[in-house]
């Protein structure tokens, strides 16, 4: 007589919660879940992926500085000196990574020209706040396609900078450790 294979009720409840996932995923779809072989993954995999999709297309777009509670606002940067300055900026730089925002590309700027960007740009960044503990919004201070110089002087492997090199025909820069290297909270991309 052929065995019979009883489910285990962790697989039951991967397989309901998949169900109830991809019916609140329905009216989201679109070409977008094809890229995504679900069925070469686990169950359990698949369920995270699709709880990661639903928590992104039900995310509020926010600018991140109403991401905290209260608001964080920031004094302006002219206002202080730069010892304050520089408290607030690493108090800032902690309370981002509280939210899961990791800055990058940061040791070609000073303290106040770093403070300034996220003053300026970050805070004020509309960004969509997808809460779930394993996403992480890595924020590049640095746009190499703009900013070709520093990315190629500062952070770019020996491997981009001849590329660039026989991308443009321009040369390059001297490769230099960045003038102000700072231990950043990190997380994995």
């Amino acid at each position: 007589m052929p065995e019979t294979r009883h489910p285990k009720s962790d697989e039951v409840e991967h397989l309901l919660l998949n169900a109830q996932l991809r019916d609140e995923l329905e009216p989201f779809l679109d070409e977008s879940i094809d890229l995504v072989n679900v069925r070469r993954m686990p169950t359990q995999v698949e369920n995270e992926f699709l709880a990661s999709m639903l928590a992104w297309e039900r995310a509020p777009v926010l600018p991140i500085r109403q991401w905290f509670e209260p608001e964080l606002c920031l004094p302006r940067p002219d206002q202080l000196d730069d010892q304050r300055l520089s408290e607030l900026l690493w108090d800032t730089i902690h309370l981002l990574y509280e939210r899961r925002i990791v800055l990058e590309f940061t040791d070609h700027l000073s303290d106040r020209a770093l403070y300034c960007v996220i003053y300026r740009d970050i805070l004020s960044s509309r960004e969509k706040k997808v809460d779930l503990p394993k996403n992480y919004l890595h924020w590049h201070c640095l746009d190499p396609s703009d900013e070709p110089e520093p990315w190629l002087r500062y952070y770019a492997s020996d491997e981009e900078r001849l590329a660039w090199e026989a991308e443009t025909g321009l040369p390059l820069p001297p490769s230099e450790s960045p003038p102000y290297p700072r231990k950043m909270p990190r997380h994995p991309l």
